[in-house]
């Protein structure tokens, strides 16, 4: 029954999440966004980048390298999509002044991708050329966006060493996106997936995705192919830690990634038993998506959430 009910709270978390106009109601409103900007505040950098980069600098001196992201989604003018870009490029640029352990991840939609493909790669473009040397993450989105977010990935991949792409593994395409993305040499971050998808285009969490999982990451440790395993579950940490040491890949070839205030401890385990480990954190007013998500992923987070709004 507790179960059931945890399901329930999760399907329902994760349509509010793509609720456009439960969004603007909520952001517009400064009470509602007050109270559910303490409970965002367990998990995201700050709302500005320097808020960020202070939390980054902490986490690189334990030996965490770090993703950062300016969040948003859906950018409906063009205006909008360069000032996000803009945006993304002073990511970079402090990056490199700060000298940070980091990388920067970022939505299509963002900078984009809502509006036109050429758009998004144009700004997708001079994001990977303002410094070939730091890595350049696609983030995963709506099942309506996986093939032009490939598209551009691909298209990008053949002038760009430095971007990666992130794929989700419980969407029954991913089988075939695989054998494509593999083809390219850019990283190729995994994830379980937490959109809201028809139930038969995506598997459920459990055993089967687990192992479907598991599969990606064998795959491409055992063919040399850089990978972020990102995911919180610590079945599945427990058993790439096997994979690691089966196969051996150099420390530039794999990464552990956790998103910043959730289960944070597992990976510092997995730092201090010597794997790669990585933070990802995100800034911005965007946050409204981004805290949906990470309670729909555990349900119980519901109750920290409320108790940090009154706190």
């Amino acid at each position: 029954m507790q179960k059931d009910l945890l399901l329930l709270g999760s399907e329902a978390l994760k349509k509010a999440a793509i609720n456009e106009n439960a969004k603007e109601y909520l952001m517009a409103n400064p009470l509602l966004f007050n109270v559910l900007k303490k409970a965002a505040d367990r998990y995201i950098g700050g709302e500005t980048l320097n808020e960020t980069i202070t939390k980054v600098l902490k986490e690189n001196e334990k030996q965490f390298k770090c993703s950062i992201e300016f969040m948003g989604e859906n950018t409906s003018t063009i205006e909008e999509a360069n000032k996000a870009t803009n945006e993304f490029l002073k990511i970079i640029q402090e990056i490199h002044l700060r000298s940070l352990n980091a990388t920067v991840s970022l939505d299509l939609s963002h900078i984009g991708l809502a509006i036109s493909k050429d758009l998004a790669y144009e700004n997708l473009s001079k994001i990977c050329n303002e410094n070939p040397n730091i890595e350049v993450t696609i983030s995963a989105e709506g099942i309506n966006r996986t093939d032009n977010i490939i598209d551009i990935y691909k298209k990008g991949s053949k002038l760009f060493d430095n971007l990666s792409i992130t794929m989700q593994a419980y969407l029954h395409r991913s089988k075939d996106d695989f054998k494509e993305l593999v083809k390219e040499t850019g990283r190729i971050r995994i994830v379980k997936g937490a959109f809201e998808t028809p139930k038969k285009l995506s598997i459920p969490r459990g055993e089967e995705l687990n192992n479907i999982y598991l599969y990606y990451i064998e795959h491409l440790l055992s063919n040399n192919h850089k990978c972020s395993i990102a995911t919180h579950d610590y079945i599945i940490q427990q058993e790439a830690k096997k994979l690691i040491n089966l196969y051996n890949p150099t420390n530039e070839m794999y990464e552990f990634e956790s998103l910043y205030g959730i289960q944070t401890q597992q990976l510092i385990n997995l730092k201090n038993e010597g794997y790669n480990t990585k933070l990802y954190f995100v800034y911005g007013k965007e946050w409204y998506l981004y805290l949906c998500n990470r309670i729909a992923e555990y349900p119980m987070n519901i109750f920290r959430a409320l108790s940090d709004m009154v706190d």
